[in-house]
């Protein structure tokens, strides 16, 4: 098997596989935006912004990466690449018949609205459809109020699949989360994994 990318790069973003080389500028990109992600993201852990806990789960992100059972890719602009603006994880990745994995992604509040994260994403997604990764499915949970990101699904052609009740723990309280699919277009139905 071929070994899948560590950077993709599209018309206006560099991708980079996570790794622990990025741990300054993915505490930068955390710390930038607290707030911002404050109502979307689940409690974090007592370390989770000390350097060390940053660099440890970038190593681990880069462990999972190597061994194929999680995809994590931190994005910059082409322009400024040592400015990150967001993230994609793809996680949770299952073989045998489910050929399946969850997609997580974030953006900086300052790149909102520039069509960046569908950018990003674009790449992402077409990268876990294709040699070597090649799922079947990719599924995504959203919170119903968060109008971004239910956007950001419907433009990417995500099928909306039900919503989940208190889905995961968030901002004090377990939230309800809309869930979306991706099919494989590529797949075929009656293909075996």
């Amino acid at each position: 098997m071929s070994a899948v990318p560590l950077q993709l790069h599209t018309e206006r973003l560099l991708l980079r596989a996570a790794s622990a080389a990025l741990a300054p500028a993915v505490n930068g990109f955390q710390m930038r935006n607290l707030a911002h992600f404050a109502p979307w993201d689940p409690p974090y852990a007592a370390d989770y912004f000390e350097p060390e806990g940053v660099s440890a789960r970038l190593d681990k992100a880069e462990q999972d990466f190597a061994a194929g059972s999680a995809f994590g890719f931190w994005f910059s602009r082409l322009n400024a690449p040592a400015d990150l603006i967001g993230k994609v994880n793809v996680t949770q990745v299952s073989r045998g018949p489910f050929q399946s994995a969850s997609l997580g992604y974030a953006i900086d509040a300052q790149a909102q609205g520039q069509g960046l994260m569908h950018e990003a994403l674009q790449a992402v997604i077409a990268l876990m459809f294709a040699p070597p990764v090649r799922l079947h499915r990719l599924q995504a949970a959203v919170r119903p109020e968060n109008r971004a990101s239910l956007a950001v699904m419907k433009r990417l052609g995500f099928a909306y699949e039900g919503l989940s009740r208190r889905y995961l723990f968030i901002a004090g309280a377990w939230r309800d989360h809309e869930t979306f699919a991706l099919i494989n277009p590529d797949w075929d139905i009656d293909e075996p994994p």
